[in-house]
């Protein structure tokens, strides 16, 4: 049956007539400097390749028979791999060693592996993230060497960190788009799409369960299905629909996460470590805009995240994310 579904999976190209790539490299930057404080969440990369492989596709989906029935029938299947990492501090980055109650010093350095079936109407993904928590991860030599090189204050209590410990999550993430254009416009290219989504991770590091909604307008709000960020936000797709033409389109939208573990505020899972009482509702307020470039697609979003956990001394930290992303 698996294998029946993934040859209907690769039978009907999504996006019609118009260009599909065989790959797309995307990378991707967020940083809380954007928000104007350096604190919590406070730096992340990624790197994300997504390619279209019948062969690959077609074996997976019959030995997984689960990831076959997640995917939607009808849909161009993709798969890929991404490198990235975050990083996260107390809002005290001065002290050697901050107060209890703030925010422990972690870093996460990871690997993922990703398949994904896309409609004109629907993205469903399957993502395994596999790498570690703690010095390993490298956070306090990206962090100081980058401050370094800016000339900008270094943190100091790198050493009370999160101790080592390997990391796995298993996300699966679907969103539906619906679309229509503006007739009453002058510029009949205009149009609005609304894309609500539904996420859930499972895992040592972070397990969560997530809905939202992200409403675009533009000229181009089916070139993709919003622009790539970094989990625990609401993603996007790491690749965009190019038809050789210049578009654009801003969005916004909100996105609940009920958190059963986050391994950066509860601590070590197996070691004594620095911990907070996390909040078990956490709430993201989106902004954004996309340029559709011939052969490129350029993304900033602006995240208003509500607290984490308590005792923080914010009601709402600020973050932003800037992509780009490029077909081959």
């Amino acid at each position: 049956m698996a294998g029946v579904l993934a040859s209907g999976l690769l039978a009907t190209p999504c996006f019609g007539n118009e260009r599909d790539p065989i790959s797309n490299l995307t990378i991707t930057y967020e940083n809380d400097q954007f928000g104007g404080r350096d604190r919590y969440y406070t730096t992340g990369w990624q790197v994300a390749w997504r390619a279209t492989s019948p062969v690959l596709t077609d074996l997976l989906a019959q030995a997984s028979p689960f990831v076959g029935l997640w995917l939607p029938a009808g849909g161009l299947v993709r798969w890929g791999f991404g490198l990235g990492q975050n990083i996260y501090t107390p809002e005290d980055t001065r002290s050697r060693f901050p107060p209890l109650t703030d925010r422990p010093y972690a870093g996460w350095l990871y690997g993922s592996a990703a398949i994904s079936a896309v409609t004109e109407t629907s993205l469903a993904l399957v993502e395994l993230q596999l790498g570690v928590v703690g010095p390993s991860a490298l956070g306090e030599q990206v962090q100081n060497n980058v401050h370094r090189l800016l000339r900008i204050d270094r943190s100091a209590g790198w050493a009370t960190q999160l101790k080592d410990e390997p990391g796995v999550n298993l996300i699966l993430n679907r969103q539906w788009r619906f679309s229509s254009p503006l007739k009453a416009t002058i510029v009949n290219s205009l149009g609005w799409s609304i894309m609500p989504s539904v996420a859930v991770s499972l895992g040592n590091v972070q397990t969560w369960a997530a809905t939202g909604v992200i409403v675009k307008f533009g000229s181009k709000v089916d070139a993709d299905f919003g622009p790539q960020r970094l989990r625990p936000a609401a993603v996007g797709s790491a690749f965009f629909r190019h038809d050789g033409a210049w578009g654009w389109y801003v969005l916004a939208g909100v996105e609940a996460r009920a958190i059963a573990h986050d391994i950066f505020l509860d601590g070590n899972t197996w070691r004594d470590s620095r911990s907070v009482n996390k909040k078990y509702v956490v709430g993201d307020g989106i902004l954004g805009a996309v340029l559709i470039m011939p052969q490129a697609r350029l993304t900033y979003t602006h995240t208003f995240r509500s607290q984490e956990f308590d005792g923080q001394n914010n009601r709402m930290v600020q973050f932003g994310s800037i992509s780009l992303s490029v077909p081959f």
